[in-house]
């Protein structure tokens, strides 16, 4: 029998072991190497793009100054990593934690592994997060031929019951409920990748649907009313999961696998997730999901190119907690 990937030697390519085994020289080496690989880590200012830079380091961490600007600045400048106090070995141990934990982690977990405080592991996995999802933004799945598979997953809003049966209300009516329940729907392309948005209901995802997927793709859903609308500019086949989770016509199961990680990242780790930060951690186990098949070390560099190239966060970044 076949061994799986994810058990084979070739899909460890790297290990959180290797990296705290490096010297601060060595993983400033790597990171340059990751941010600048055009030039095989030989920095280039991040102001004007010119090549030629000096080497002016007085302490630990390296500056360079730009011959062209005359402007100072450091390998993490202008990177999700600016201004940091952490050293750089710390950084990249936190991205192969965070890579290689599937189902996600939590901030409290990664706090304690990196020995930093709940709120600067908290900013710094949505920073890794970020980087994860850039690719997603204004991306489309589909096209002639294609097979897509739209499904809802709802999120949030829980209300706990009382204790005695006859004080219990029935938590499937509007005037019962929160309002804080919410809806992630995905758009999974068959063998392609996977987008996600959150919606109050699935009936106002029905725009972001359309301008996400290709013209020409099928659209695989279940029985819900919210997809009738999609019947206008796609074609659409339904399964009737009270009858069958998948039939010859229609199956949405590649949808339902992205929900089951969604789930188990919410019940396993993270146990509560915010509203405000839901679209994030939807975005994160899509990106996971997509890229389930590919070695770690694959994984690690992905991650850590876009935190060096896509600049610094816009959420993240200064007092973005201050209260007013």
């Amino acid at each position: 029998m076949a061994q799986h990937f994810l058990m084979s030697a070739a899909a460890r390519t790297i290990s959180l072991k290797a990296i705290l085994r490096l010297s601060d020289a060595d993983a400033w080496t790597m990171f340059r190497r990751l941010r600048w690989p055009a030039t095989d880590g030989a920095p280039v200012c991040p102001h004007c793009e010119c090549p030629i830079c000096y080497d002016v380091t007085r302490g630990k961490t390296p500056r360079y100054r730009c011959k062209a600007c005359r402007r100072d600045f450091s390998p993490t400048s202008g990177t999700l990593f600016a201004y940091h106090k952490l050293h750089i070995r710390d950084y990249m141990a936190a991205i192969v934690i965070f890579v290689n934990s599937v189902k996600g982690i939590s901030a409290l977990q990664l706090g304690r592994d990196l020995d930093v405080s709940y709120k600067a592991a908290f900013v710094l996995a949505h920073k890794l997060r970020e980087a994860m999802i850039v690719e997603m933004k204004g991306a489309t799945v589909g096209g002639d031929g294609a097979i897509v598979e739209v499904d809802g997953c709802y999120v949030g809003g829980h209300i706990r019951p009382e204790n005695r049966k006859e004080d219990r209300k029935d938590r499937r009516l509007a005037e019962n409920q929160t309002g804080k329940r919410e809806v992630v729907v995905a758009i999974r392309e068959r063998d392609g990748r996977t987008l996600t948005a959150v919606f109050k209901s699935e009936d106002a995802s029905v725009d972001f649907i359309k301008a996400r997927v290709e013209k020409g793709s099928t659209i695989h859903t279940d029985e819900a009313k919210g997809w009738e609308k999609l019947r206008a500019k796609f074609p659409v086949k339904v399964v009737n999961h009270s009858l069958a989770y998948s039939t010859d016509e229609a199956c949405t199961n590649q949808a339902e696998s992205f929900f089951s990680r969604l789930r188990r990242a919410e019940l396993g780790q993270h146990h509560h997730i915010s509203g405000i930060y839901l679209g994030r951690y939807a975005g994160e186990m899509a990106w996971r999901e997509d890229h389930r098949r590919k070695p770690n070390g694959t994984l690690f560099s992905i991650v850590t190119k876009r935190a060096g190239s896509m600049g610094q966060s816009v959420d993240f970044c200064g007092y973005w907690q201050r209260a007013k």
